[in-house]
């Protein structure tokens, strides 16, 4: 049965920057089966959006004039869209990252759009040391070795600067975020499988969030900040709530994608050094691409890092439903879906950073 005109007009309208990549189509995805009218801003249109009747507006985010036009008669936004990696031009990061994010602030005041959900990234906080279940009072730190946490940091503390009684905002950190259809971690992992090494001792353990659970988190609190408008200028750390050791994980994605387990090993110090030589030299040279390793995917694949949800469970009723274990095998299934087509994926050297 139809929605009735006069329904429709009660509907919140709703928009998701990004709507088209691994995060943002699975948020449309799960507003779209609650009936809810969904609109996506990317800069390319998705055949799965409109297979899903979802309205699309192409567009920049670094070009003001395109999001607040495609911010007019909302009421709510899913602010998903980012640069990602752990490499690349500061600048690049800075106008897609923080400069697009200060475009949609403005363009939600601009508009009248009452409420923000902000993807950011546990990265944000990260000082390159071990952190075990640290919550949200934890300071972002002096500095950062990757151009992605420093602009997400810029971006997050400009959501949560613009938080007043016309704009409600949460922020939301999901950690490293994988299931089936990932188009970043997954297919970095699978095609790096004969050239990782476990840096360091490899029993540091880490969070994750699966799929369906970081979109339901989104939506979670979007409904809590409704009901609950004293959340407003929050943020949250999401996750699966079970931390797991960093190479337990990359080995089970790694079955789950036929291939074998790491096995070899290199000192995380050795790591570490190489990650400086090797950034020193794209930079001096002006090389495309990204180094092999980096400082921060040293840091990163050396520590511990998982976080108290606590905050999230209590303020935002979040709860993972789906656990690790279902999500690896609904990720094999998928990934042995796609065996049967042409290969999984080409992607770039190193594995990338959360969010």
């Amino acid at each position: 049965m139809g929605i009735r005109k006069d329904q429709q007009q009660d509907m919140t309208r709703i928009l998701v920057t990004g709507g088209g990549g691994f995060l943002g189509s699975a948020i449309v995805g799960k507003l779209v089966s609650r009936g809810e009218q969904v609109c996506s801003f990317s800069r390319q249109s998705y055949p799965e959006l409109s297979r899903l009747g979802v309205r699309q507006i192409k567009g920049d985010l670094r070009c003001a004039v395109d999001v607040r036009n495609a911010c007019k008669e909302i009421d709510l936004v899913f602010h998903v869209a980012a640069k990602a990696g752990v490499w690349g031009d500061y600048r690049s990061y800075y106008e897609t990252n923080y400069l697009g994010t200060r475009n949609v602030i403005d363009a939600c005041r601009h508009q009248g759009v009452r409420r923000l959900i902000y993807t950011s990234s546990p990265s944000v906080i990260f000082n390159g040391r071990d952190m075990a279940g640290v919550d949200e009072s934890i300071p972002y730190p002096a500095g950062y070795h990757a151009p992605y946490p420093a602009t997400k940091a810029l971006a997050e503390q400009a959501v949560i600067a613009a938080t007043d009684s016309m704009l409600s905002t949460i922020t939301l950190r999901p950690h490293l975020i994988w299931g089936p259809k990932d188009n970043h971690l997954v297919p970095r992992i699978l095609s790096r499988a004969r050239q990782l090494r476990i840096i360091g001792k490899g029993d540091n353990l880490v969070d994750t969030t699966y799929i369906d659970n970081a979109a339901a988190a989104h939506i979670q609190a979007a409904d809590r900040l409704a009901s609950h408008p004293h959340l407003s200028g929050k943020l949250y750390f999401i996750s699966q709530g079970e931390p797991i050791g960093l190479w337990d994980m990359v080995n089970a994605i790694l079955k789950a994608g036929g291939l074998p387990p790491v096995r070899n090993r290199i000192p995380y110090q050795l790591a570490w050094m190489t990650g400086f030589a090797l950034e020193g030299i794209y930079r001096l040279f002006r090389l495309n691409g990204e180094p092999r390793m980096t400082r921060f995917v040293a840091n990163e694949l050396a520590s511990t890092h998982w976080f108290n949800i606590r905050a999230a469970r209590e303020e935002l009723g979040y709860t993972p439903h789906v656990s690790t274990a279902e999500g690896l095998q609904h990720l094999s299934d998928w990934l042995g879906a796609r065996r049967e087509r042409p290969a999984v994926a080409h992607a770039a050297e190193a594995i990338p950073p959360d969010g």
